[in-house]
């Protein structure tokens, strides 16, 4: 049995044909094609899955796809506008927060929340956001330079 929801994926409305016990990010890899969102750990212990739902982070491994049904879903692919990438995923570029890429997309959803809710976040508060994400490279710090530094770019975003 296949149950049809609705989402709204990057802006787009999306219609898909799921069984009721489908993972939200299988249904993105595979059923809509946006393989941004990378599978790590399948039990929301890494991150990597990590999309936005209606503005928030969510483990897309941990989500039902029926769950998601009416919801707005954010993935990497959704950050960049007109070609231009998006003001953290150019601070992850110009800090070298990007390694092996693996936990970038969910790093940068992490941060994109967390901006959207604090613009000036503390080295603590950066460090407490993405607490839930293991990046297995970095080590971190470029990591939170980063997110520091694309709060600096959306503040000055803002104001222009």
């Amino acid at each position: 049995m296949k149950v049809a929801i609705n989402l709204r994926v990057n802006g787009d409305a999306c219609k898909v044909l799921v069984p009721p016990h489908r993972p939200l990010v299988d249904v993105l890899r595979d059923d809509v094609g946006l393989t941004g969102t990378k599978k790590g750990c399948g039990a929301g212990e890494c991150g990597a899955c990590t999309v936005l739902m209606d503005g928030k982070p969510v483990n897309s491994c941990l989500v039902l796809a029926v769950q998601a049904d009416g919801k707005d879903i954010v993935t990497i692919e959704g950050l960049a506008q007109d070609d231009r990438l998006h003001p953290i995923q150019e601070a992850f570029v110009q800090h070298g927060a990007i390694q092996c890429g693996y936990c970038s997309p969910g790093m940068i959803l992490i941060a994109k929340a967390l901006l959207d809710e604090n613009p000036r976040p503390t080295e603590l508060e950066v460090k407490q956001a993405i607490a839930g994400n293991i990046c297995r490279c970095t080590g971190y710090v470029k990591i939170v330079e980063a997110i520091q530094a694309a709060s600096r770019l959306v503040a000055n975003e803002r104001r222009a």
